[in-house]
């Protein structure tokens, strides 16, 4: 696959910050539901995400980034910590307050097929958005939902067609198309491609970078498959068990990664190159209860290079090299 990646974005304006965000998911116990505990599914997560950036997101399933994009957009109620958004801190708004917001921020999900509603036409699906949101009238709502077709790779005809007769592809860029249509500034892609066929997933890749600089979106790329994400992201956030354990450049990540959770997982991916030899880690162990992680490090338990002090002291995220931050005590 031949990177479609650009220039990185200028570190120079911030479109949205997290400080120390938590998201805890009660668990209840007993006739009165009283709660004996949390799943701590986010754990302190910060970072900032510049305009026209795409960010990665990575780790094992349950690691927690899906709850984490969930948990920007409001559609999970955050725990603890802070969001901004163009320096405007965002969770404590009121709900008119927040409707502005609405369009600012999107997300495409993983199934397109279960986000549409299987008796509504795409068209009238995609009505329904400039509807709430605008006060255009009905005719000038269609040629705008026709354009958004277009814009995604469909046809105008498609407007009166259900979501059974496209393909999975299709349906995608009908999701696409959602989410572009109030001409947002960030959007939030949930395993975006991870359901569709290799070639089509490079077509919808293509398809984003195509509108990230056409209308300079900034991207949160959720996914497990690294070999994606190393062609289509600026930087790369790892996670494991809802905290941050490294982040950097693309570049550095894949060459030099910090992490040993990050090494295991890059050397998992599979060698194009017959002859290609190379160090498998291997991990023991299966990821830790996130209702009971383990003290220390939250890695220890399954990490190979792991000695006593990780046990008992967590290690703070911090940058060990220029812009690649690790929070490991042996690190590299």
């Amino acid at each position: 696959m031949t990177s479609i990646k650009e220039k990185s974005p200028l570190k120079s304006e911030i479109l949205l910050e997290l400080d120390s965000v938590k998201k805890y998911f009660p668990i209840k116990a007993g006739i009165l539901k009283r709660v004996k505990g949390n799943v701590k599914a986010v754990e302190s997560v910060s970072l900032k995400l510049y305009k026209g950036e795409s960010l990665g997101v990575v780790g094992e399933s349950g690691c927690g980034k899906s709850t984490l994009g969930r948990t920007i957009l409001g559609l999970e109620e955050l725990t603890d910590g802070k969001i901004f958004f163009n320096k405007q801190e965002i969770q404590d708004l009121k709900r008119k307050e927040k409707k502005k917001f609405v369009k600012e921020m999107q997300m495409i999900f993983q199934d397109p097929y279960a986000s549409l509603n299987p008796r509504q036409r795409i068209g009238h699906a995609l009505d329904e958005v400039f509807k709430m949101h605008t006060s255009m009238p009905l005719q000038e709502r269609r040629d705008a939902v026709e354009d958004l077709l277009k814009e995604v790779g469909l046809k105008p005809e498609h407007y009166d067609r259900y979501p059974h007769e496209f393909s999975g592809g299709q349906r995608q860029r009908i999701g696409i198309a959602r989410a572009i249509a109030l001409n947002p500034q960030f959007i939030i892609c949930d395993e975006a491609v991870s359901a569709l066929d290799v070639s089509v997933q490079a077509q919808i890749l293509k398809l984003l970078k195509t509108l990230q600089e056409k209308y300079n979106l900034s991207y949160l790329f959720i996914s497990h498959d690294l070999g994606v994400v190393r062609y289509f992201c600026d930087r790369v956030l790892v996670m494991y068990l809802g905290h941050t354990v490294e982040m950097s450049d693309v570049s550095n990540i894949f060459k030099k990664p910090l992490h040993p959770y990050t090494q295991a997982l890059l050397s998992a991916i599979p060698r194009p190159t017959v002859n290609a030899k190379k160090e498998r880690v291997r991990l023991v162990g299966d990821m830790p209860n996130p209702s009971n992680p383990p003290s220390g490090c939250p890695f220890h338990t399954r990490c190979p290079i792991a000695q006593e002090l990780c046990k008992v002291d967590k290690p703070a995220f911090i940058e060990h090299e220029k812009d690649h931050f690790a929070a490991c005590h042996f690190a590299g």
